[in-house]
């Protein structure tokens, strides 16, 4: 179950969660290319050669101090990765940036901004490197793997943060498109949501005490076992896998039901009016998701 046959990008791999995932890939034997622009959580410049500091004495690990919202920046990831370690099999999207902001008061800046880096980036990376990836496993390299790192924002919805959800729950539907793209060459594409310590996490404001609570545990989460998870993703056990969505909450590892009809109701010929239609869609409001957030949902304590 090692990496030694693994060679692996991971964005955002400079801090919090992705360094817990180069750290792990590391310990398990892969090579890395570390992405990172060095910005802090909302996108500003705080450490721009920070990647460089974390791959600094480690013969198996490399750096981009880049933006992964410049497609030039992933291209240039992916041909360092072959040209350091010949190969490119894994691919981890981490790179995030979280910006506050109601649908009625954030502007375009902030959602440009947060699509580039959350959801945009992400695809220009596994453009510029899935060709690569197919190409390995033609010439009969084993087939690698996919993961998307997402959040339960884009699940549920968060208040004041429409861009961030946005982002993640398109990351989520790049996630599916993607696993059908590669099923004929077998590389596996997976989304997992953490619930661990980060600077996004210490970002959020809670509306209430039970969200308070939800913060207060959630800052105390190690990242290890979201890390470790990606991992096996990782590895050539989690080809067995893909196009699914996981949840890592301390020791707990969640799969997520995905949208699917629920329920259904019949619209007689030519429509209802809309009385009647008011009326008939009544037999689907049992199965209508409430309006709660990530944060009211996994406010139980978690195992740690």
């Amino acid at each position: 179950m090692d990496l030694e046959e693994r060679v692996a990008i991971v964005t955002g791999g400079a801090r919090g969660i992705g360094l817990a995932i180069v750290e792990d890939l590391l310990a398990h034997g892969a090579r890395v290319v570390v992405v990172d622009s060095g910005v802090s959580v909302d996108g500003a410049p705080l450490e721009p050669r920070l990647a460089e500091e974390v791959v600094r004495n480690k013969a198996n690990a490399a750096a981009i101090c880049g933006d992964v919202a410049d497609p030039a920046i992933c291209r240039e990831a992916v041909e360092l990765a072959v040209e350091r370690f010949g190969a490119l099999d894994v691919v981890v999207n981490n790179a995030a940036i979280v910006r506050a902001g109601f649908i009625f008061t954030a502007g375009a800046a902030v959602w440009d901004a947060v699509l580039g880096a959350n959801l945009s980036g992400a695809y220009y990376l596994l453009a510029a490197a899935t060709p690569v990836m197919r190409d390995a496993v033609r010439r009969g390299r084993a087939p690698g793997a996919i993961v998307n790192v997402v959040s339960s924002a884009g699940l549920y919805g968060r208040p004041g943060h429409a861009a961030y959800s946005a982002a993640k729950a398109g990351l989520l539907g790049l996630t599916r498109a993607v696993a059908h793209d590669l099923a004929s060459v077998q590389i596996a594409c997976n989304a997992v949501a953490p619930f661990a310590a980060t600077r996004a996490t210490a970002d959020m404001q809670p509306a209430d005490e039970a969200q308070a609570a939800y913060k207060r545990s959630t800052l105390e989460l190690p990242a290890l076992y979201v890390a470790r998870l990606v991992s096996l993703l990782a590895s050539p056990a989690g080809n067995a896998i893909t196009g699914q969505l996981f949840g890592v909450r301390g020791r707990e590892v969640f799969v997520f039901n995905q949208p699917r009809p629920a329920s259904k109701v019949l619209q007689p010929r030519g429509g209802y009016d809309l009385d009647a239609f008011a009326q008939g869609i009544k037999a689907l409001e049992p199965f209508f998701a409430d309006l709660s957030t990530d944060l009211d949902a996994f406010a139980a304590d978690p195992v740690v």
